[in-house]
């Protein structure tokens, strides 16, 4: 019998008369998968809601992030002093309107709502910039190195030791602090000056971008090379070898489409790193620029006055740990659903 999409077997009960089963496609299978996974499903519904906040953060935001109104500084609505009863005796709302600020306001009178809104800006480019960065600098790093082997892959990989024996959080914050040091001297005019005007229009996320794509990539690359030094040696390689497929076409028509999959996976797990980078640098002062809103940023903010007012600490911190569960959730979904081993099992 031979192998078709659909494939036709005997039925011992309908008198022996074939009956046509379709078979799934691996991507229908993995979709199937991925769909029975509530887990998952919860994760991506949730993604896809934070990023229709981040598109229509104008529309959504009662009021403008960076807007101060300092006689109301850490306002606080009535119904917040009956979930943090702690608040109460310093609790203190707009006279004309008590739940002016659905969620409070900071220490400058800005709406902790609207920063909140803003905010997911920066924690959801971080995750599609920082993914894209990693997989094009180590996914073209891991391929030339596995597929070329030999002293060059010994050099490539000899390299990538070295730069793991610096540790990434401590690195990036050394080049943070390098760039935001060296731009702040540039003369103006200068290319380095430009680069400063740059990361300034971007609230001071190019910085970060550049800081995750130089400590993001490593691992990445090593994935790369144990999967192309694995798939290389299969034998729908050598037949293109055999009928004089180039290197190239050998390397990114044969190779790189049947090792996406876990590099993909591998990366969406570690999006969550991504944002909580970006959040540790924004609360140690590295981070983004003031007044741009970040989860991190305000997190900091908050810490200083946690006892006297928590929400300003505790709804960024909520939004934060919402946000990495959901891309958490979503990955291992992924994982389960593009597993070969896993197919036909649930």
């Amino acid at each position: 019998m031979t192998a078709d999409l659909s494939s036709t077997v005997k039925n011992a009960r309908s008198g022996g008369n074939p009956i046509a089963v379709k078979s799934e496609s691996l991507g229908q299978d993995a979709l199937r998968r991925l769909m029975r996974n509530r887990a998952a499903v919860i994760g991506a519904v949730i993604i896809v809601l934070l990023y229709l906040m981040m598109v229509f953060a104008d529309k959504l935001a009662p009021f403008d992030y960076a807007t101060q109104t300092l006689a109301e500084q850490n306002a606080v609505p009535p119904w917040l002093t009956k979930v943090f009863p702690t608040m109460a005796p310093y609790a203190k709302a707009p006279a004309d309107n008590p739940n002016k600020y659905i969620l409070g306001a900071d220490y400058v009178g800005r709406d902790l709502l609207s920063r909140l809104i803003y905010g997911a800006r920066v924690s959801l480019i971080i995750a599609i910039i920082g993914p894209l960065i990693s997989l094009l600098i180590g996914v073209v790093y891991g391929c030339i190195s596995g597929y070329i082997g030999g002293r060059t892959d010994n050099v490539m990989m000899r390299i990538v030791d070295v730069l793991y024996a610096f540790p990434s959080l401590l690195f990036t914050i050394l080049l943070m602090t390098f760039f935001r040091s060296a731009t702040a001297k540039a003369a103006p005019g200068s290319f380095v000056s430009l680069i400063s005007a740059l990361d300034n229009s971007l609230g001071g996320l190019m910085f970060i971008f550049v800081g995750i794509g130089m400590t993001a990539w490593q691992t990445k690359a090593r994935l790369t090379r144990g999967q192309v030094l694995s798939t290389k040696e299969k034998e729908y390689i050598e037949a293109a070898r055999s009928i004089g497929a180039t290197d190239g076409r050998i390397l990114f028509g044969h190779i790189l489409p049947n090792i996406i999959g876990p590099l993909v996976v591998s990366e969406t797990l570690a999006i969550p790193g991504y944002i909580n980078t970006e959040a540790f640098l924004s609360f140690i002062g590295l981070g983004v620029n003031p007044p741009t809103p970040s989860w991190g940023a305000m997190i900091s903010d908050g810490s200083k006055v946690v006892r006297t007012y928590p929400n300003q600490t505790i709804f960024p911190a909520l939004m934060l740990a919402i946000t990495m569960f959901a891309f958490n959730f979503l990955g291992d979904g992924l994982r389960d659903a593009l597993d070969p081993q896993m197919r036909g099992r649930t």
